[in-house]
């Protein structure tokens, strides 16, 4: 005889049916341990604490920047590697690049050409003002010169957004550090040719850091920007700047970020956490989702009405889920203080049913 049917034998139960129960159960000390029942208080649980939420550690857009390679090249030498600090203006890496020498070509060539025809244009001017040219010369020349003019300017502006020394040729091409930050990812090896636009580095600066939070929608009606936002077991923390207008399909949350300041550096970029947010009202209990049983699709939790020398005492008490997810539950109709059963829930409902009873 398992268990299940000695327990049942021992506890005349006045229904057969899970709904129809209103007696409570009496349990021995002994048979509760055989049966593995563990129980918790509502609200002082860590299952219970009210307004936490997953949440995920992003670097604002606006404190991120990429190092990449403006030509196609050689990657000669790297100066740092992922988790390095770095100040702006540092040389992170050098590029020897056949392309960069062209551009430095075109530019002095471009230069060179304006310069001669800016001094044809003055000679012209002389002339024309001692009448010995027309002036549709003149008038020619100078729209030759300014179109030496600005193709000397565009070849300038090239050099400088590849990052190439003007007004020489050779050597390799220094790409620098854009802010002070830190390094979070290599994109190239040494000896590696990459392309043009090829992510070299990427460099943030990490604080403060954001925290994008997923929230029920219920639960997200309740809040307002400028709460205050708390990593859960630390000292971190910081405030919402943002409630999503937005519902995802799949789950059903919304979208919240909060800014972290105070701490930030104790948070890495993409480190999943959980986070509280002061002032949030959470209506109901929380609860481990392994407090719940269902029955014909109807939600309860066995209350803990008693302890005293006959035993323990449960009751079957029906609930209203406010919502789920993770390994917690949100329910109406459960006290705090109340104490719960939160483990061996198949011994109990095994009895009320009267599992083995003949």
């Amino acid at each position: 005889m398992t268990i299940y049917q000695r327990l049942s034998l021992l506890l005349p139960l006045a229904f057969s049916g899970l709904v129809g129960a209103t007696e409570p159960i009496l349990l021995q000390t002994n048979q509760a341990k055989a049966l593995g029942i563990e129980t918790l208080i509502v609200g002082q649980a860590e299952a219970a604490r009210s307004g936490t939420l997953p949440a995920r550690v992003l670097v604002p857009n606006a404190q991120m920047r990429v190092v990449a390679a403006p030509v196609a090249g050689l990657v000669e030498m790297l100066a740092v590697a992922p988790g390095s600090l770095v100040t702006k203006g540092q040389v992170v890496a050098h590029l020897a690049s056949p392309q960069a020498l062209e551009l430095q070509r075109d530019a002095l060539q471009s230069g060179s050409q304006a310069a001669l025809l800016q001094q044809n244009l003055k000679r012209d001017e002389q002339l024309f003002a001692e009448g010995l040219i027309a002036q549709s010369r003149l008038q020619a020349t100078r729209a030759a010169a300014s179109q030496a003019t600005a193709q000397a300017n565009e070849r300038r502006l090239g050099l400088t957004l590849a990052g190439v020394a003007a007004g020489k040729l050779g050597g390799f091409l220094a790409l620098t550090a854009n802010i002070d930050g830190v390094v979070l990812e290599q994109g190239a090896q040494l000896g590696q040719r990459v392309e043009a636009s090829t992510l070299i580095y990427r460099i943030a600066k990490l604080s403060p850091l954001w925290l994008e939070i997923q929230a029920p929608v219920d639960f997200a009606t309740t809040l307002k920007e400028g709460m205050a936002v708390k990593v859960s077991h630390s000292e971190v923390t910081g405030k919402l700047i943002s409630i999503g207008r937005a519902v995802d399909a799949m789950s059903q949350t919304v979208l919240l970020r909060a800014e972290v300041n105070q701490g930030a550096e104790s948070l890495r970029p993409g480190q999943v956490i959980e986070v509280e947010i002061a002032g949030a009202t959470d209506q109901g209990q929380r609860l481990p989702a392994s407090a719940l049983i269902r029955h014909e699709n109807k939600p309860f939790v066995f209350v803990q009405t008693a302890s005293n020398d006959q035993g323990i005492h449960f009751e079957l008490r029906p609930v209203r889920v406010i919502r789920q997810g993770g390994d917690s539950v949100v329910v109406d109709g459960v006290n705090a203080g109340e104490r719960v059963a939160s483990k061996g829930l198949s011994g109990l409902k095994a009895i009320l049913t009267g599992v083995g009873k003949e």
